[in-house]
């Protein structure tokens, strides 16, 4: 019987044919998870970036250095940069969530049949993430840029706009695209921690599961699995993107030796430090973990609300559906 199984042909994986509509729902749907996730946290990316880039604040927890900024700034001073934030995440968002739909269904038709999409489905996972995150990043790097000055330069510009103009006037596409190689170094990690390790905290949730059981599961049952999965994804991608946060941060504001982009970041990173590149993240694997799992939540209720299909589930069979 086993030789049976083993020399049964392979059966074509029968892949969602996503329609143009579809993706345009995906990306509404990550665009709305993405901006209202970052807008509502940026309170504590001012702190976190704070941290990151002053000296005096390097040791401070979230809570003192938010009571430093309120003190010395006033409480507004907590949203600075909310317009680039919300703007930026907003496009980049849609098409990360979009992409990786996209990517994700690409590379599994590329693998050719189920057998061989679950067996790498490590791999289609972190393609599906780096290539989707890599265009969306071209979006978002000259927003992400506008955000850091408005944070990190006090009285730099009144906001999005004034900001963006002037970081354009003055340094040209060159300013703006500046952070562009450490974004990426930066997101593509975030990306693939936070979709790859979601994956699989599912995969691992329902892999005991029968097919019956998994529908009959209850809503609270349901909400607490995509919760944990996202907290979890999001623990992951703070700590994979860490270093290179902290570097875009000094980028954008303009610290390190001139040259080309590789050097700078190699300068920067033996000046900070082990540690110096970790200063921190407590206070955004916090972040990081409310934001991701809002998004994966608030991107599930969109897509329902939308109408738009479920996306493509490649995970490894339980030994229930198997029986």
């Amino acid at each position: 019987m086993a030789e049976t199984t083993k020399d049964a042909p392979r059966l074509p994986f029968q892949v969602p044919q996503f329609t143009s509509k579809d993706y345009t729902s995906f990306f509404l749907a990550g665009a709305i998870c993405c901006t209202l996730t970052h807008g509502g946290m940026t309170p504590i990316d001012v702190v976190k970036t704070r941290i990151q880039v002053d000296p005096e604040m390097a040791r401070m927890s979230l809570l003192s250095g938010g009571r430093r900024i309120v003190a010395q700034e006033g409480p507004a001073a907590l949203l600075t940069g909310f317009g680039p934030t919300a703007v930026g995440y907003l496009v980049q968002g849609g098409a990360k969530f979009a992409g990786y739909e996209f990517w994700k269904k690409t590379f599994v038709e590329i693998a050719g049949d189920q057998e061989s999409a679950v067996k790498y489905r490590t791999a289609i996972y972190l393609g599906a993430s780096s290539v989707a995150e890599f265009f969306a990043d071209i979006l978002l790097t000259p927003l992400e840029a506008t955000r850091i000055r408005l944070v990190s330069q006090r009285g730099y510009a009144t906001g999005l706009m004034t900001g963006f103009a002037r970081l354009a006037r003055e340094e040209g596409v060159a300013g703006l695209y500046a952070g562009f190689l450490p974004i990426l170094c930066k997101q593509i990690p975030y990306a693939i921690g936070q979709f790859t390790v979601n994956e699989f905290c599912h995969e691992l949730a329902f892999r005991t599961m029968s097919e019956e059981t998994k529908r009959s599961l209850s809503g609270p049952a349901k909400f607490g699995i995509s919760l944990g999965s996202g907290i979890v994804a999001g623990f992951a991608a703070a700590i994979l993107s860490q270093p290179a946060d902290t570097l875009l941060s000094q980028i954008n504001k303009g610290h390190g030796p001139q040259g080309s982009m590789p050097h700078r970041l190699r300068v920067l990173a033996q000046q900070a430090g082990f540690r110096g590149l970790f200063a921190g993240l407590g206070p955004r694997m916090i972040m990081t973990a409310g934001l991701v799992s809002g998004q994966f939540l608030l991107y599930g209720a969109v897509k329902d609300a939308l109408g738009a299909p479920p996306g493509l589930e490649i995970h490894k069979e339980n030994s229930a559906d198997k029986m």
